[in-house]
């Protein structure tokens, strides 16, 4: 059988051969794309693995070819062109080039990971075979757009800064860009005839945009550093959170620092560490262009309650100094408005890092409320700061949840049971027969 991946990113054993930065996002996919390459003759399967590179990386610009193609660990990659700086945009050429990728490869599978991007749809436009295209559910753009302000006043949405006005990317803008989004996928999903999901959330939400595709449910093997250390309560630095991000607003940082001089009143030395894009920094000339109407709210509610000691961004992790971070952590935080089943609430979980997470989309499929890991009503950011301080008065409970989550997230994110999911989702597709 012959596979056809169609990935958001460059996957990292493809940047390494080509001596490119690794891509931090969606490294989950690195573990399962492993197993298939390290099994694909015993398993009947061929795999290949297309992905999206902007025209501004040398090694496409200065090729004018519908796609590169070149191989790296015996797997046949395709690159091909899109503009993923502004996914809103759908480019009728994406088509093209995916169709053409498909006459090479010649696969009888494509399996899509995500909808968040345009060529997500060109390619079930250009495979045209939906009875043998398959929809991995990560994030779902149309929630998103509902949900993206995560109450924000509405004078904070409303304002721009010069580099909103510069980019037209204001937080409306924004939110019309996650519906405009949430249209391709829509039009994708309606589209194909199978999905693969693993929340009630993203099961429920699909059943309405595509009734007639039939849904796997398949979970998620994450990546390989967060199944080998565990938290220990006596090597943390004590009342110290931790967010995997804060780049936009439904990921909630604002909430967090609402709650935050409550929090410094109860434990003086509570610290927040947030990870990912540092959209307040403000050091240089740079900077202060660059900054983004969201970074300049977050910017003044630190500046206003004096927390600038209180809240550090530590910028873009590479895996190992991630899963460092996450085990000095007291709690990990998920204030998100809308998550389906959000990757870091699994890593924090696979490590024993004791969760608090707003009790939306798919999280309470995750994580059982009160046993190995706290959730919170989203609209109520009182019971996320008890929720926090239940923890660090109770180091009994903490170890509690620690221990009861990490067995659980071995459960949830079992490489071989993930993987032989994936084979007979694969194999049950390919036969055409009904899978159970």
């Amino acid at each position: 059988m012959r596979v056809l991946w169609l990935c958001n990113i460059m996957l990292p054993f493809i940047a390494k051969s080509l001596g490119q930065k690794i891509v931090i996002k969606e490294g989950w996919l690195s573990g399962l794309a492993g197993k298939l390459m390290a099994h694909q003759d015993r398993n009947d399967i061929t795999l290949a693995i297309c992905f999206p590179e902007s025209e501004s990386r040398k090694f496409v610009k200065e090729d004018t070819s519908l796609f590169v193609k070149d191989k790296a660990q015996g797997v046949n990659y395709y690159i091909f062109r899109e503009d993923t700086v502004h996914p809103e945009k759908y480019d009728a050429a994406l088509e093209e080039s995916l169709a053409a990728i498909i006459r090479d490869f010649e696969p009888d599978l494509v399996h899509i990971f995500g909808t968040e991007y345009p060529h997500t749809l060109a390619c079930v436009k250009a495979f045209q075979h939906p009875s043998r295209t398959l929809i991995g559910i990560q994030g779902l753009c149309s929630s998103i757009a509902e949900v993206y302000m995560a109450d924000l006043p509405y004078s904070v949405q409303k304002k721009k800064t010069f580099r909103d006005i510069l980019k037209k990317d204001g937080l409306f803008e924004q939110q019309a860009k996650f519906a405009k989004r949430g249209e391709y996928e829509k039009e994708a999903l309606s589209m194909v005839g199978h999905i693969t999901g693993r929340t009630d959330f993203d099961r429920e939400m699909t059943k309405k945009i595509a009734p007639n595709a039939k849904y796997h449910f398949m979970n998620e093997t994450l990546r390989a550093d967060f199944y080998n250390d565990t938290w220990s309560i006596d090597k943390i630095e004590r009342y110290s959170l931790f967010l995997s991000q804060g780049n936009y607003p439904i990921k909630g940082l604002h909430y967090v620092i609402d709650i935050l001089p409550d929090l410094l009143e109860e434990f003086e030395d509570t610290v927040v560490y947030v990870a990912g894009d540092v959209i307040t920094a403000n050091d240089s000339l740079k900077d202060k262009i660059k900054l983004s109407g969201y970074g300049k709210f977050l910017l003044k509610q630190i500046k206003q309650n004096k927390l600038e000691d209180h809240v550090r961004f530590v910028g873009r992790l590479q895996s190992d100094k991630m899963c460092a971070r996450f085990l000095k952590s007291h709690v990990f935080l998920c204030p998100s408005a809308i998550e389906n089943s959000p990757n870091s609430v699994g890593e924090a979980m696979l490590l024993g890092v004791p969760v608090v997470s707003a009790n939306v989309g798919g999280v309470h499929n995750l994580v059982e409320d009160g046993k190995d890991g706290l959730l919170y009503p989203k609209d109520k950011p009182k019971r996320l700061k008890d929720s926090i301080l239940r923890i660090f008065e109770d180091d009994k409970l903490a170890i509690s949840l620690s221990s009861n989550a990490k067995a659980h997230a071995l459960r949830t994110h079992d490489p071989d049971t993930n993987y032989r999911r994936l084979l007979n989702i694969y194999h049950a597709i390919n036969n055409c027969i009904e899978l159970y």
